[in-house]
């Protein structure tokens, strides 16, 4: 069997923190190590917590996620606060000085109240000024067109923590209005399959995203359309957000 803590352990590796190298890394890690208290909402198997604690983070840092195999990974580093739940679970009145929400994570939101239920939850768990830092693919980009294990650039070949070879790929298995519908096929490298995830996507726009900020009570300090922090355009394939409580 392929179990959850191996597929907690190949998300690792397909998906390394690494700010010297990444460069969505390398817009969040500042934010973190210059905020005195940071809950990172989804915070998977913690990598970013981890690496801020070991440089230097001497705050607080809370972990947030509804996954226990990913969080039995997390809890291997005792000096990060590690606790199970989704984002509308965040606790009102923590008081931190930043909310995380990275590797699209915030894109698991489907419907309108798991949006809005969420965005009031971190709205709440911020101090006064605090902020709320996250992106979302941009949908015009179109970017489950890619996912396909036709597509070279979407097939990885890894060699996971017990030494296994390992090929990783996606497929589209339906797009409803703005959710897209993905399996990601585990497989051995003859292509015996392991495990398949499946996972929905949605895809808000500019315009209803705002919108859902607002009624939350946030106040949009930026907005970005790639990691270089370059504003939104016709081309923008992220929208990178940073809003504030007021």
């Amino acid at each position: 069997m392929y179990s959850d803590a191996d597929a907690a352990a190949l998300y690792d590796v397909l998906n390394p923190w690494d700010p010297d190298q990444r460069p969505e890394d390398r817009f969040y890690f500042p934010l973190v190590m210059g905020a005195e208290s940071v809950l990172d909402v989804g915070c998977g198997t913690g990598a970013m917590l981890k690496l801020a604690r070991e440089r230097g983070h001497h705050g607080r840092l809370v972990g947030l996620d509804p996954d226990r195999a990913a969080l039995d990974r997390a809890r291997r580093r005792a000096d990060v606060d590690w606790a199970e739940g989704t984002a509308a679970d965040a606790k009102s009145g923590a008081d931190f000085d930043l909310a995380t929400m990275t590797g699209h994570a915030f894109q698991d939101l489907l419907t309108d109240h798991d949006v809005r239920a969420s965005l009031t939850a971190v709205h709440g768990a911020l101090r006064r000024g605090g902020c709320f830092v996250f992106e979302t693919r941009h949908p015009q980009a179109r970017a489950w067109e890619e996912w396909t294990s036709s597509n070279p650039d979407d097939v990885a070949e890894v060699v996971d923590d017990a030494g296994r070879a390992l090929r990783y790929w996606h497929d589209v298995d339906s797009v409803i209005g703005d959710v897209v519908t993905i399996r990601g096929t585990v497989a051995e490298p003859d292509g015996t399959v392991l495990r398949v995830l499946s996972e929905s996507l949605r895809f808000l726009d500019v315009a209803a995203l705002n919108a859902f900020l607002a009624d939350a009570g946030f106040e949009i300090e930026a907005q970005y359309g790639d990691w270089d922090r370059e504003h939104l355009t016709s081309a923008s394939r992220e929208i990178i957000t940073i809003a504030r409580r007021g």
